[in-house]
């Protein structure tokens, strides 16, 4: 037998005879004792005669190791443990001094495997053999072995027995179930959605629980026995993210998203194939490489070969509708958040919402088929709606009705998956049609997380303004790229908001947080304002005098979250000769303020205070200070966040009262601050690299503070000219550099 090789626990009554002899399954001579060549895994006698012969060498358990080492003067027989035992005794062994045995075990904290050199310097210093020194620390290993074989034991034991007793309830409950339509006895064929589920998922609970009864079984000595589980309730979500004072217009508002229903009874099977063949197409598409992507040739984008895609999954959802373009793009990174954290984003509608307000405008889910398995939320299987946009509103946004399908593939590696179902509620409306789309998530080191994201959608998009198309086209703009970009953004922006090392003049943890909750609830508000979505409560005014600016209206009366009245908004976009980097940072500085902003009047505006929001200087959120000549106006504060990434960045920014901010400031609640956002939305021209740029402004202006008060054409008049003499003053300070 090799050097080394360990003898399971399961095959020592082979290896240890029933007389106490020590052998290979009854041949007493395959095993020798003491010489230099003894293998790992097995007890030694210390100290031995040269003529003992193998049938005398007494049988040391683990747990005798101590007792057989403890210090004394007096010697022990050695015997094979039986008082009866008719053999005469044998030698008397040798027992180790305390000293002797601190020292070894001091030094076997430090090297467990000492080489011939320090058995040696070991045996010199303590007047021992060094072979006397060599089965101490064999002996000591198998002893640190066995105790760690006991603890793992208990624990599969422990594992075994709740498995058993968790299979036992379950089994019990399926068998008193009754039928929710007559109250009798269900027959065996008669499963509930969330028992029928479980089906799809059964071959993968049934190699975990195989593997594990493996396990048991070496241990126990039985394997488990294998019973369908029921998915317990899954427990509140850990992560907080800051959704603020919206009410319904958060996430639809109002009666768009509760005209819409859930499937049918009859659906759900459909849906269940439907979103277990979105998953397999999913992860097959985020990892295949050529022939089914190709790559550009500059090497930055990779395409999808539609011709490769039909041929590698030849069913789908069905053919291209007619006049459909297809749009298909994926997209790799690394990002700082914990992949348990990424799936609770991804499945909670609210904090998905949060998250990706800049691609999201409306979200709702309408009914949760499963919650998923084992607590989390594999297997986790929600109908939604959602309603996607740019902002702009030159583009129009694209309405989805789809499953959402999370799936747990092996350790650490998730996955979650979208598909259209307007296959089951066709619409003439439809403009756009999800093929399997989502993300492949990795656990890596640290708390990050590795994403490839996949979006592929088919689209009329006839409506698009002249000046997006390009962008639209290229996939940028509601792309895997955009997806991944804010993602990677937004994660940086929370870990920023967690940590406590980052220098700032908010010297409160408590303040620093408030204030980026209501920087967050300022930019949610500006992206549910700005982009051409119809899920909000703005009406739009037509006839107002501008064709190239949309001005949209509401009446604010009970939410704290905005001053109550008539509140207008306006938005106008346009092209820029000056590329996207450029463009941000003119705006976002303060320096350069007083040549665009007509509200600051010419006032110096100072910079207060200051929180990053991740690597890039240009993300952070600023308490801006307005010392204005005009009285009215002095020591105006306005909250001001920018952002940019690879796709696109905003400037966005609203004045606050100087008392709320306060406050804010000391780690008051910032949901009861009134603001009305406006802002910049920057987007690249869709164009080749040093491009130009697609900027977006946006007014929200409180024109009366009586709700019930009539809107007057002079109001229009007036945010008309503002928003044109902002846009000229921009075209004026860029072109000039540009040129």
């Amino acid at each position: 037998m090799p050097v080394g090789m360990m003898i399971p626990a399961r095959n020592m009554t082979s290896v240890i005879g029933r007389n106490g002899n020590v052998g290979g399954f009854g041949s007493p001579s395959s095993l020798t004792l003491g010489q230099p060549n003894m293998m790992e895994g097995q007890l030694h006698p210390l100290d031995m005669a040269p003529n003992t012969s193998e049938s005398d060498v007494p049988r040391i358990r683990g747990e005798d190791f101590d007792s057989a080492t403890k210090s004394g003067s007096e010697n022990q027989e050695g015997a094979s443990g039986d008082d009866h035992d008719p053999r005469p005794k044998k030698k008397r062994y040798h027992r180790h001094t305390q000293h002797q045995i601190q020292e070894m075990e001091a030094f076997f904290k430090e090297c467990p495997h000492p080489d011939d050199k320090q058995r040696k310097e070991l045996s010199r210093e303590l007047g021992l053999e060094p072979l006397q020194v060599k089965f101490w620390f064999q002996n000591k290993r198998t002893q640190m072995k066995t105790q760690h074989e006991r603890q793992e034991n208990s624990q599969l034991r422990a594992e075994n027995e709740k498995l058993r007793a968790d299979n036992m309830r379950y089994r019990e409950a399926l068998s008193n179930a009754s039928c929710p339509n007559c109250g009798g006895p269900t027959a065996i064929g008669e499963m509930s959605f969330d028992e029928h589920h479980l089906r799809m998922e059964n071959a993968r609970l049934r190699e975990e629980i195989d593997r594990i009864s493996a396990i048991a079984a070496k241990y126990v000595g039985k394997p488990v026995v294998n019973y369908p589980l029921l998915p317990p309730t899954v427990p509140p979500r850990p992560l907080e993210l800051g959704v603020g004072g919206f009410g319904e217009d958060a996430y639809g508002g109002g009666d768009v998203v509760r005209s819409m229903s859930g499937p049918t009874d009859a659906d759900k099977p459909i849906i269940i194939e439907l979103a277990v063949a979105a998953m397999e197409e999913l992860v097959r598409m985020a990892q295949m490489g050529d022939p089914l992507w190709l790559t550009t040739l500059d090497g930055t984008t990779t395409v999808l070969n539609e011709d490769e895609y039909i041929r590698s999954f030849p069913r789908g959802i069905g053919p291209k509708p007619t006049g459909f373009k297809c749009e298909a793009s994926r997209e790799t990174a690394v990002v700082i958040m914990d992949h348990i954290n990424l799936v609770e984003i991804l499945m909670d509608v609210n904090q998905w919402y949060t998250v990706f307000s800049g691609i999201v405008s409306r979200a709702m889910t309408l009914e949760v088929l499963s919650t998923g398995v084992a607590g989390n939320y594999n297997g986790a299987l929600q109908v939604m709606t959602a309603e996607l946009q740019v902002p702009t509103p030159l583009v129009p946004s694209r309405e989805s009705y789809f499953v959402r399908y999370c799936k747990q593939h092996g350790e650490g590696t998730w996955a979650v998956v979208d598909v259209s179902l307007d296959n089951l509620r066709p619409s003439p409306s439809l403009r756009c049609r999800r093929r399997p789309s989502g993300c492949l998530i990795h656990e890596m080191p640290n708390g990050y997380s590795k994403v490839t994201w996949v979006e592929h959608v088919e689209v009329d998009d006839r409506g698009v303004h002249d000046l997006y198309k390009q962008l639209v086209s290229s996939g940028h703009a509601f792309g895997a790229k955009r997806w991944v970009a804010t993602l990677d953004r937004q994660c940086e922006r929370l870990a920023s908001s967690m940590a406590t090392n980052i220098p700032t003049v908010i010297t409160s943890q408590e303040g620093r947080k408030s204030m980026l909750k209501l920087a967050e609830r300022m930019v949610m508000s500006f992206c549910a304002g700005v982009g051409a979505s119809t899920a909000h409560t703005w009406t739009t005014l037509s006839g107002t005098g501008a064709d190239d600016v949309r001005v949209m209206t509401r009446k604010s009366v009970d939410d704290p979250g905005r001053p109550p009245g008539i509140v207008l908004s306006a938005a106008t976009s346009f092209w820029l000769p000056v590329p996207p980097i450029r463009v941000f940072d003119f705006l976002r500085d303060e320096n350069s303020r007083s040549e665009w902003d007509i509200l600051s009047n010419g006032g110096v505006v100072q910079e207060m205070a200051h929180i990053a929001n991740g690597q890039d200087t240009g993300n952070c959120v600023s308490l801006l200070r307005v010392n204005s000549a005009n009285s009215s106006q002095s020591n105006m504060l306005i909250l001001q966040e920018s952002c940019r990434d690879a796709t696109g960045s905003f400037v966005i920014y609203a004045p606050v009262d100087i008392v709320a901010m306060n406050v804010v400031l000391n780690g008051g609640d910032p949901d009861y601050v009134a603001l009305l956002p406006s802002g910049f939305a920057i987007l690249p021209d869709g164009t080749m690299a040093h491009g130009g740029s697609l900027l977006t402004v946006a007014f929200q202006i409180l024109v009366d503070s009586v709700p019930t008060a009539k809107l007057s054409l002079g109001s229009v008049a007036t945010v008309n000219n503002l928003i044109a003499c902002t846009v000229e003053r921009i075209k004026a300070s860029l072109s000039c550099e540009a040129a």
